[in-house]
């Protein structure tokens, strides 16, 4: 009779253990597959973007990324011209936002983005800065091609929107030869704004946007608007994107609410 018993009793641990076993196993099952589920949803998304945006799309990638556990994004700033370039050459990228139409209209003429995605995000202005302990005095932008400026800082038109914009300006007072006599050409617009901080001119054209982040430069004047055509920021997902739907929630995300906000405190004007 205690042989019986000290069988079944042995058996019963047996069988305890087992389910034991089973259990634990079943539960690190789930736990691995949890794992294998949060690496196939983390993602990065690559965002070519006009140099003028860096602070505020650093902002924006940061809540970003909060409200989207696993999501990675990583910036390739510029001119819009290079960004451009380096996407019709193939260079990774997922969302483009150009400081023009230009840009945006050529690559979607080579059908390299998604059209039905493209949107007017922002709208900036064009301003001509000085250092701020500058004691330039200009009462109109005529006066830049006088003997009062001796350097300025502008975007290299072919690939820069400032650029653009600052000929355009210029041409409208029939005055661009004379300051291409005097100008010193910058990559991007952030170049152009280093060059006025740190006084190696006597003034550029710059955004609004990026005078509004220096405390080393302060707005000589603003030009007209019927001057320069407007200074329209447009977006898009890129057609080869890997990402298609995490790019197009990532464009969708730059037109909500609490984004307006961000991009209007950093002066922009939301579309």
């Amino acid at each position: 009779m205690k042989k019986s018993v000290c069988r079944w009793t042995a058996i019963l641990t047996l069988g305890v253990s087992l389910i034991a076993f089973t259990g634990c196993g079943g539960q690190q099952t789930k736990e691995t597959e949890k794992k294998d589920a949060s690496v196939k949803e983390s993602a990065e998304l690559c965002i070519s973007a006009a140099a003028s945006l860096t602070d505020v799309m650093k902002e924006i990638g940061t809540k970003y990324e909060a409200a989207h556990p696993g999501m990675k994004i990583t910036y390739n700033f510029g001119s819009s011209g290079a960004l451009q370039s380096q996407i019709e050459e193939g260079a990774p990228a997922d969302v483009f936002i150009s400081a023009a139409q230009k840009q945006m209209n050529a690559l979607e003429k080579k059908d390299l983005i998604l059209k039905d995605t493209r949107k007017d995000l922002l709208e900036n202005g064009v301003v001509v800065i000085v250092p701020k302990d500058s004691k330039l005095e200009l009462a109109s932008i005529e006066e830049i091609a006088t003997d009062k400026v001796k350097k300025i800082a502008l975007g290299e038109p072919k690939g820069v929107p400032v650029g653009q914009y600052a000929e355009e300006v210029f041409k409208s007072v029939n005055l661009l030869d004379q300051v291409k006599a005097k100008a010193v050409y910058g990559a991007d617009v952030r170049q152009v704004l280093a060059w006025v901080e740190n006084g190696e001119v006597d003034c550029g054209i710059v955004y609004a946007t990026d005078a509004a982040i220096s405390k080393n430069v302060k707005i000589l004047m603003t030009t007209p608007a019927s001057s320069h055509k407007p200074v329209i920021y447009p977006a898009a997902v890129i057609k080869a994107t890997k990402n298609e739907k995490d790019a197009k929630d990532f464009v969708d995300f730059l037109s909500t609410p609490e984004i307006k906000a961000l991009f209007e405190k950093y002066g922009f004007k939301v579309k």
